[in-house]
Order: C-alpha cells, then sequence, then structure tokens
C-alpha cells in the first residue's frame, strides 16, 4: 500500500470537474457599441474601427470590430459556462484567422481537451466562427479554476 494520497484538486468548484470532449458555445451580434466601449476602456481607436472610408478601402472592405470584442466571447465562455465561475486563463495561443465585421453574428466554442486531476488547470481548444461558419479565431488555452464553492 502506497503511502500517497491523490488529492482532488477540483473540490470546491462550482460547476465540478469537466471532462474532455465537454464544450460549450455563445453566439452574439457584435455592435457599434462594442466597439465605442472597447475603445473607451483600451484607447483601441484603429481607423479599421472608427473611419468607415478608410475601412472600405482596406483589405478588409468594412468596419471591424477590435479582436479583443472577437476573443472577449470566449472570455465569456470560460467564465460562465465551463469551466464556469471561478475560471481564469493562464495562457492563451490564438490565432485571428478572419476579421469580424460590425454587425455580424459570431459564435464562440470552448472545448475541453485535457484536464488535471491534481490542479483545477483544463487545456482547451477554442473557435470563433462566423455565421457562415468560416473560422475566424482559432487556438488554444490553458485556464485554471478558483475554488468559489464552500468546502
Amino acid at each position: 500500500m502506497s503511502d500517497t494520497t491523490i488529492v482532488d484538486g477540483w473540490a470546491g468548484i462550482v460547476a465540478g470537474r469537466p471532462k474532455p470532449g465537454d464544450f460549450a458555445e455563445r453566439t452574439r451580434r457584435t455592435t457599434e457599441a462594442d466597439v465605442m466601449a472597447f475603445a473607451d476602456m483600451t484607447g483601441d481607436r484603429n481607423p479599421l474601427h472608427f473611419d468607415k472610408a478608410a475601412a472600405e478601402r482596406s483589405v478588409f472592405g468594412r468596419l471591424i470590430v477590435q479582436g479583443g470584442v472577437t476573443s472577449g466571447l470566449l472570455n465569456a465562455i470560460v467564465a460562465e459556462d465551463l469551466p464556469g465561475p471561478g475560471s481564469v486563463f493562464l495562457s492563451v495561443e490564438w490565432k485571428f484567422v478572419k476579421a469580424v465585421g460590425i454587425g455580424e453574428t459570431i459564435t464562440g466554442r470552448v472545448e475541453v481537451k485535457d484536464v488535471r486531476p491534481d490542479k483545477p488547470i483544463c487545456r482547451i481548444e477554442t473557435s470563433v466562427r462566423n455565421a457562415a461558419g468560416e473560422p475566424c479565431l482559432t487556438g488554444t488555452a490553458t485556464v485554471y479554476t478558483v475554488p468559489l464553492a464552500a468546502r
């Protein structure tokens, strides 16, 4: 018999321990208000987000939202849905592969790939797609979930 005790690192996690293959999605339509709020918060006032004439002459051909508006949908999924309350990003590796226009409907998706049993840490696959199903953001992230439930 071993003296080693396996500790359940997921004790106290509000939504419990996720399993590989679990996934969650959220869909929303981007707005000018998103662009304004992000600019007010960060100072990102790139003309591609605000100057319609300049944006139309660009490779994008239209006004686009900031990348943080696109990736922000993933923040909501991680913090609210999967792994859920108390979850924060430890690292992300994202590629922005297609710009998202103002007024476009996007769907974020998170899928659990690996779960550590000793610590509330998951590796997840992340994506954001437009209404046509085209990827706009792809990548992976590692998330940590803080125990919030009474133990």
